[in-house]
């Protein structure tokens, strides 16, 4: 959508453009606008509830990573469960980068928490990488806690993609699953259930970790070579 498109480059940031760049060296840095986040919350703000977030939401593909940017954040302000979900579904085929994944947070999804848990589920089984991380991240951010169940440190134990931001979203899961359940989620390390790549990036997650305690990252430590 043309005037959201230039509204954005009348917020765009030379700089920080290139930074983008080196951060996502997978998108060329012609699609980079190169508008910092708090630029891009400001302008979700202005546009939150309006026709033409209506309609920018509904146009897909956008041409630039801080139209998708924008869009993850309108997306996650969503306060009504079934539009966030259909917005979801129509979205993440086209989430390309880490970055649009992660900003990508509709807490409304916490509402109806067996129904998040068939659609990510779902999300975990896709052949997209950026679904499979967002489902991750998804079971992390909402399912670590009181809703916890073992089954989901499986789910993700079973993935073996070997593209490198689905692994290093693994290794994110299980050190914040150590940090939350670390009795239930230590086995998956003391018997090699994950592959070694991942079970020394989880320990090393782990140990840079505030809520693991120095005892718990010493005996972390000694698992480093559990597989070799």
């Amino acid at each position: 959508m043309e005037l959201i498109t230039n509204m954005l480059w009348e917020r765009a940031d030379g700089g920080y453009r290139d930074f983008q760049a080196k951060l996502i060296p997978s998108l060329p840095k012609e699609s980079i606008i190169g508008v910092r986040t708090p630029a891009l919350r400001a302008l979700a703000k202005e546009l939150q509830g309006s026709e033409l977030a209506a309609s920018f939401l509904q146009e897909l593909p956008h041409a630039y990573y801080d139209e998708n940017q924008l869009h993850a954040i309108l997306l996650s302000a969503s306060k009504d469960y079934e539009e966030c979900r259909e917005l979801l579904e129509r979205f993440l085929p086209y989430v390309d980068n880490w970055a649009t994944c992660d900003i990508l947070s509709p807490k409304v999804l916490r509402k109806r928490p067996e129904a998040t848990l068939e659609a990510i589920q779902r999300w975990l089984g896709s052949t997209h990488s950026y679904t499979v991380r967002f489902g991750m991240e998804m079971l992390m951010s909402y399912y670590l806690d009181a809703l916890f169940e073992p089954r989901f440190l499986a789910w993700v134990a079973a993935d073996r993609s070997e593209e490198y931001y689905v692994r290093m979203m693994v290794a994110w899961f299980f050190a914040t699953a150590l940090a939350k359940q670390y009795e239930t989620t230590l086995p998956y390390l003391e018997q090699g259930l994950l592959p070694e790549w991942t079970h020394k990036k989880t320990i090393q997650k782990a140990c840079e970790s505030y809520r693991i305690t120095a005892e718990q990252k010493l005996y972390l430590r000694s698992l480093r070579h559990v597989l070799e």
